[in-house]
């Protein structure tokens, strides 16, 4: 191990024996007593030195024997330490393509935030590069979010969609004006391939059922119409549902922005579940949608720039935490933000007994008697309280979360 104190936390001393490392509240965390000793230590954590040279640099200025061992463990423990040679055969390949982790470093850095174990977050970028994900849809939102992914590392981001790239499909960082009138699909993939650190890895010949390719990790829905926003098709998924694939949903409808839900097959309510809520609630639900998706002119349907970067962007930030094995908030849960107030919402995608997905099966008993108001609080709240217990749990002695 070549340990080093975790370059993202900036580090400050709250008095002369307690040191702060990161300045936020869901990152903050403060390590004493120090003594002056330990503190000038903590400076050769760099990644410069294995713990053979520690240990000497440790012997050097006075530091008791086992001193340097234990700090190590103490800081590796409480989430605060990286190992610069760490993550496995696929981060020590990554490690050898130096302009490709240049790109990458703010996202290395990012993860190391979240990742506790020394090395994970050059393995979790690493693990990246063999993912495959599909996103269907390139308008406004599909064609960011496909480039956000392949941005952030991502292998291969595939784009499906037909027909061909109108003025209105222009976005900065998706859609480039110059596509104007070619294929949708290809021009989506090109942006994509422009955004990528690296070139996507070769793979065999696939085999396609009816259209549905498997081996996915994640699918993204990310439709132009309206409509299959705010109603999505379940037929539309159930080959997802009947494969296992994880699937998201993310768009605009009129001023509103919308993720999720993040489906789990058979564990997480999917788009028939919500379809069947709906009717529960509004019988006329049904008779509205036919009306909806009925034929009428052609018209230009509202997706404000800004909101639909904003909805790539968090989808993307969904799907990437998906990825990287944790659990969004947008799993069961439709997050929504409308124009012009702009505050974001969780609307709960319960599992429903009449949707032929199995999760309510599943989630038999887990419904909170307190309803909707609950789980939107604990669907903001669950994924920082799920990384404090974690951390809580493998902290020593000694160090403590900063309220800052």
């Amino acid at each position: 191990m070549v340990p080093i104190v975790k370059p993202a936390l900036r580090r400050g001393w709250r008095d002369l024996n307690t040191v702060q490392f990161g300045m936020t509240p869901a990152h903050a965390m403060t390590l004493g007593p120090m003594d002056t000793a330990t503190g000038s230590f903590l400076d050769l954590l760099n990644g410069t030195r294995g713990l053979p040279l520690l240990r000497e640099e440790g012997r050097r200025i006075n530091l008791p024997d086992g001193h340097v061992d234990a700090l190590v463990e103490r800081l590796a423990q409480a989430g605060l330490v990286d190992d610069v040679r760490g993550g496995g055969p696929a981060a020590e390949a990554l490690r050898t393509k130096k302009e490709v982790l240049d790109r990458l470093r703010p996202d290395l850095a990012s993860l190391s935030l979240t990742a506790s174990e020394p090395g994970e977050a050059l393995g979790l970028l690493a693990a990246r590069r063999s993912l495959r994900v599909q996103v269907r849809g390139a308008g406004r939102v599909g064609a960011v979010l496909a480039s956000l992914l392949s941005g952030a590392g991502v292998g291969e981001v595939e784009v499906r969609d037909v027909g061909r790239v109108e003025p209105g499909d222009v976005a900065p960082g998706g859609l480039p004006a110059e596509s104007v009138g070619d294929r949708r699909d290809e021009a989506a993939r090109r942006a994509a391939r422009r955004a990528a650190p690296d070139s996507p890895p070769r793979r065999g010949p696939r085999t396609a059922s009816d259209g549905h390719d498997t081996g996915l990790s994640l699918v993204i829905l990310a439709p132009r119409d309206d409509v299959d926003v705010h109603a999505p098709l379940p037929s539309a998924a159930e080959p997802l549902i009947a494969s296992g694939t994880a699937h998201l949903y993310a768009g605009v409808v009129e001023g509103t922005g919308v993720v999720g839900p993040l489906v789990l097959p058979g564990e997480t309510g999917c788009a028939g579940c919500l379809h069947q809520a709906r009717v529960d609630r509004d019988q006329t639900w049904p008779r509205l949608v036919a009306q909806w998706r009925s034929g009428g002119p052609h018209r230009p349907r509202p997706c404000d720039l800004a909101l639909a970067t904003t909805v790539a962007g968090l989808a993307a930030t969904h799907a990437l935490a998906f990825l990287d094995g944790r659990v969004p908030s947008s799993a069961g849960a439709r997050w929504e933000v409308s124009l012009p107030a702009l505050t974001w919402h969780a609307r709960p995608v319960w599992a429903h007994s009449a949707c032929p997905c199995g999760a309510a099966e599943k989630s038999k008993g887990e419904h909170p008697s307190e309803g909707e108001e609950w789980h939107e609080r604990m669907a903001e709240q669950q994924p920082s309280m799920e990384l404090r217990r974690r951390a809580d749990a493998a902290r020593l002695a000694g160090t403590w979360r900063a309220h800052v």
